[in-house]
């Protein structure tokens, strides 16, 4: 072969991390460092493309070349693979260049077959140490490579327990291996209508395929979409000479961290076990004992593991998760990588790691998943009363956090049973914007349709609240008040408990805590506002929402959604009121009902920012959304209304869209009822006025937003009318106040003509999430029906609604700034579409030269470290 696509762990080194993989760039440095790994090699990443894109198989050049390596493997160990006398057995481990812990496959004792068993025993002097391994090898290979049931080995392996009046593991002979291999060899043979293979050559080629083959895994595929891992990076595997821990009582296994993975305390934390083998510490099956107890059983390996511990940590700069073998006494490292922490933990580590003078700041910054602070800012599960708890289903983890109340099934109902004090989870099919109120009320919203950026899930992230999304397992009926859960009713008297973390749902009552804020994360995320440059504002259409988002460290606010303000109490009645009005005199009465409302909205708002940029978007919804869809409701509201039934329904008729997303709604109802742009002009203006007057260091600046712009034309007529009617107001006032109008780039044709609209607009914002609707032609509501099956067939690696398009969507965004800029050079450009708290969307508009972000508000923490990550890779360029 051309290209070299295998590598003795002594020819690479920790910078070959895309070829080699995490684990395999690791064991070669560890080697390079001096420190006592197993000999082996490693089949790169790129060997694993060419196996899918030679059809799922190893090309015969291939085979040829591993068994190359395998012979030298064989040279480096003095052992013959394959030979009774003096066996090598390998281990064959997946190892991504991205860690994903326990997402793909391994194979452990790999080359024992009937003769080579023998030679292993006779060699050990150790029958039941060599039977033991030889069980586990079928047991791994059946699983992993065939596709057989793990828990139908566990059952055999109980049988025989149970029969000798057993409970450990340990516990069991010689004999009792021998009978175990052979019982588990049967069930192979009979479920796989073949014999287990005796060609160790086989066998490993067999494993190499089948590791390959777990990067595509279900559990591996989701891991990669959740964490923003390319399919196209493949998993390397490596074969490595084994060592054993279960060769008797002065051999053993175990992990270890660096440092406490929980809280980041600066202290040796693991576990072990001695006479077994790895799989035993994380399965659970034995209880292992705390890593310090190894002082006592193997001092001279543990002192040993502590000195490896803390020059692995120094070379890497980080803290170390690490598994070891004992064998015979002798210490062996199998594995480094970064460990896994918690937001809490990794905070810590960061800033202890800066005053250890290990680190600088901006390596600090970079140490710190973006993502990992949303759980920092959420009510969680007390973790006692989550022990005890077992889920009854799973849906998408749509916004994070914990939750638990009573059930409800409508919004009317959360409403009531908030207002007699209860806590309620809202259960929906799924949600409207007309369930605002209800969800809002809510401790968590729980839909049986939606994905992660369905309404539900959208609107709950904005608000803070815990949702989970899609899970399709309940079975809903609204009519009889009841929800089905796998042949479980559970109805308005019952409790259900949902983690938004990972989507688990819990059919009973699981009490919550608040979330707790360390020292650590203001000190961290100082050092990120003191390194971003882009600025982070919220989307917040409340004072409490705007008050919350301040405290989490926005600097303004980038969307206020009017329409929200709408849907309440006799605000929707006037809104109704002024729907089904015929002339403009009527529809201007209705909205004078509305104005000192919206008004008093905004007047809470400009309180609550204290001076800061606060951006108010006009009314974007089409009018069908606030008028009630069943007859029984219609019928009510004619009532309330005091108009014709059937005068109402044609109004309802006649608003009715084939595709209301691109209908009438944004800038469009303005050109058609200039009323509505004057009404929330005045409230504006108004507003800002009032808060002025009390507070006049705050000096602020109104700035007015129009939705859907697509035309200069369309965006100067509706211009004029807030020019026309915010003037008049702030001369009536003796004012001299400033304000600005700008527009959202939602609609493609106003990205590629941003030059004409900037001499119209003083700002631009991005509603990325119309924008990427309309350039990828599908809704967003209505995409995860088909998006899974592109995802399935790697069409598309990721969500476009959860992370910005940076091809398509990106190219016009790209464009738009350039023109908006050259045409007004002082232009503002901001973002507040979804992508706003999204860590790599956010990274891409640093580089395209955007001024701020604009996000909800559990999102700002996530948005300001996201940005001084961005600041930091463009720094070291």
């Amino acid at each position: 072969m051309d290209k070299k696509y295998l590598y003795l762990f002594s020819e690479g080194n920790g910078k070959m991390r895309e070829l080699l993989g995490g684990k395999g760039a690791n064991l070669a440095e560890m080697m390079n460092l001096g420190m006592p790994v197993p000999y082996g090699f490693t089949v790169t990443t790129e060997a694993c493309n060419k196996y899918y894109d030679d059809g799922e198989r190893l090309s015969d050049e291939m085979v040829e070349e591993i068994f190359v390596y395998l012979n030298k493997l064989e040279e480096l160990s003095q052992k013959k693979f394959g030979d009774p006398k003096n066996p090598l057995l390998v281990s064959v481990r997946s190892g991504a260049r991205a860690s994903m812990p326990g997402m793909m496959d391994t194979i452990l004792n790999l080359g024992l077959n009937d003769e080579v068993v023998e030679g292993v025993a006779a060699l050990t002097n150790n029958p039941r140490f060599a039977y033991d391994s030889y069980r586990r090898f079928v047991q791994m290979f059946a699983d992993v490579v065939m596709g057989l049931p793990k828990s139908k080995f566990e059952e055999i392996i109980d049988e025989f327990k149970e029969k000798k009046h057993v409970e450990m593991d340990t516990e069991l002979d010689e004999q009792d291996m021998r009978e175990m291999t052979v019982a588990f060899k049967k069930f192979y043979k009979d479920s796989l209508k073949e014999d287990f293979p005796t060609d160790p050559k086989e066998q490993l080629i067999r494993a190499v395929e089948a590791v390959f083959r777990s990067w595509n895994n279900p559990r591996a595929d989701y891991y990669r979409k959740m964490n923003d891992i390319p399919s196209s990076w493949g998993t390397a595997v490596n074969v490595q000479m084994m060592v054993f821990g279960n060769m008797g009582n002065d051999c053993g296994t175990g992990v270890a961290f660096t440092r406490n993975p929980s809280t980041g305390e600066r202290k040796l934390y693991g576990e072990f076990l001695m006479n077994a083998q790895g799989e035993d510490v994380v399965a659970g099956i034995r209880t292992p004992q705390t890593i310090d107890h190894l002082n006592e059983i193997a001092p001279e390996a543990f002192k040993q593991f502590q000195d490896i511990c803390g020059k692995l940590e120094a070379h890497y700069k980080d803290m170390q998760d690490m598994e070891f073998t004992i064998e015979k006494g002798k210490l062996f490292m199998l594995q480094t990588r970064n460990g896994k922490r918690t937001a809490t933990a990794a905070l810590k580590v960061a800033c202890d790691l800066v005053d250890e003078g290990m680190i600088s700041k901006d390596d600090a910054l970079m140490m710190v998943d973006p993502k990992q602070l949303d759980s920092l800012l959420h009510p969680q599960f007390d973790p006692n009363a989550l022990k005890a708890a077992e889920p009854i289903a799973k849906g998408l983890p749509a916004s994070p956090g914990a939750a638990c109340g009573k059930i409800v099934f409508s919004a009317e109902q959360a409403i009531e049973e908030a207002q007699l004090g209860h806590k309620v989870i809202l259960v929906r099919l799924e949600t409207s914007p007309e369930d605002i109120e209800g969800m809002h009320v809510s401790q968590g919203i729980l839909t049986v349709r939606g994905g992660m950026t369905s309404h539900a899930a959208v609107v709950a992230r904005g608000m803070g609240s815990c949702c989970v999304s899609g899970c399709g397992e309940i079975q809903i009926d609204e009519a009889a008040q009841v929800i089905t859960v796998k042949g479980k009713k559970y109805t308005a008297d019952d409790y259900l408990s949902l983690d938004g973390s990972t989507g688990n749902i819990y059919g009973c009552k699981i009490e919550t805590i608040p979330a707790s804020i360390s020292g650590d994360f203001e000190r961290f995320m100082k050092w990120a506002d003191e390194k971003r440059r882009l600025g982070i504002r919220t989307n917040a259409d409340t004072p409490k929402d705007a008050a919350l988002a301040l405290s989490f460290g926005a600097e303004g606010i980038g969307l206020v959604r009017t329409e929200h303000m709408f849907f309440e109490g006799d605000r929707i009645k006037a809104m109704r009121e002024m729907i089904v009005s015929k002339t403009s005199d009527q529809r201007k009465k209705a909205l004078s009902k509305i104005l000192p409302m919206q008004q008093g909205d905004f007047e809470g708002i400009y309180e609550a920012m204290q001076g800061h940029p606060v951006t108010i978007r006009y009314l974007d919804p089409p009018l069908h959304e606030f008028l009630p869809t069943s007859s029984y409701d219609i019928a009510n509201l004619a009532k309330d209304m005091n108009i014709n039934l059937d005068d109402l329904k044609a109004v309802i008729s006649s608003l009715h869209e084939f595709n209301p997303m691109m209908g009438h709604r944004g800038c469009r109802l303005a050109v058609s009822y200039p009323e509505i742009a004057e009404m929330q002009t005045t409230a504006v203006i108004q507003a800002a006025l009032a808060v002025n007057k009390k507070h006049p260091e705050w000096k602020i600046v109104p700035e007015i937003m129009i939705p859907l712009v697509g035309e200069k034309n369309e965006l100067k007529y509706v211009k004029d009318i807030v020019v026309r009617v915010a003037d008049e107001i702030i001369a009536k006032a003796g004012s001299d106040m400033k304000y600005m109008v700008g527009t959202m780039i939602e609609i493609p044709r106003a990205a590629l003509l941003a030059n004409e609209i900037a001499e119209e607009a003083e700002f631009f914002s991005f509603g990325t999430n119309d924008l990427t609707q309309m350039t990828f032609g599908f809704s967003r509501d209505d995409a995860g029906g088909f998006l899974s099956h592109y995802y399935d067939k790697k069409i598309y690696e990721q969500d476009p609604f959860a992370r910005v398009d940076q091809k398509g969507v990106g190219k016009l965004i790209d464009m738009a700034v350039t023109l908006g800029r050259k045409q007004r050079p002082d232009i503002h450009l901001g973002v507040c579409g979804e992508h706003g708290g999204e860590p790599s969307s956010i990274d891409f508009f640093h580089r395209v030269g955007l001024d701020y972000v604009s996000c909800s508000p559990y999102r700002v923490p996530i948005a300001r470290l996201a940005a001084a990550q961005a600041a930091v890779k463009e720094s070291r360029k």
